[in-house]
């Protein structure tokens, strides 16, 4: 009796060991999820320190006279930016989950969480208080500056991150078959 039980035991041990590898396998997202979170969602921020998102920011605060709904509060600036913010906060937790099982997926990864890392701080700080003069209805030269120096700042090292996690989410893509348009 205490062979069989013995046996069962090795046997219980090396099946409990089996089911748990496979289901650490099966936590793995599919290329296509993995893709979608660490790479696709960066369309978020790819007009970061440039004109154009501080042109969305202030255009937030704009009001027409001749149509009362477009009548502002005061705070729709600002809510844009810590609403966005929220959002890279939530995606850079959604990027850390993530399971980097092999060498293209851990570099992704990596690439993208710095990506994001480089960018919160910068939305925390200097679009924070570019959408509050542009709340406040600041002057233009004043907030031309703010943006002048993010752009110097940043734009520069941001974009060869972009590039770059983009590169790697080419090849990426192009190795498990996704069907990816990047409009070249």
């Amino acid at each position: 009796m205490q062979n069989i039980t013995q046996t069962i035991t090795k046997y219980s041990a090396a099946a409990m060991v089996a089911i748990f590898s496979l289901s650490l396998q099966s936590c793995s997202e599919s290329p296509d999820q993995f893709f979608g979170i660490a790479v696709l969602n960066t369309n978020i921020i790819n007009d970061f320190a440039t004109p154009t998102l501080a042109k969305h920011i202030n255009d937030e605060t704009v009001e027409f006279a001749d149509i009362p709904s477009s009548k502002k509060k005061g705070d729709e600036a600002i809510t844009m930016v810590n609403n966005k913010i929220a959002y890279l906060e939530k995606s850079l937790n959604d990027i850390k989950a993530l399971n980097a099982n092999s060498d293209d997926r851990k570099a992704i990864k990596e690439k993208s969480v710095a990506l994001y890392k480089y960018v919160i701080p910068v939305y925390k700080n200097e679009y924070t208080n570019y959408a509050k003069l542009c709340d406040s209805k600041a002057d233009q030269a004043k907030k031309d500056e703010i943006i002048s120096v993010i752009e110097q700042k940043y734009a520069t090292k941001f974009e060869q991150m972009y590039i770059d996690l983009m590169d790697d989410g080419k090849a990426f893509a192009k190795e498990n078959n996704l069907n990816v348009n990047w409009g070249n």
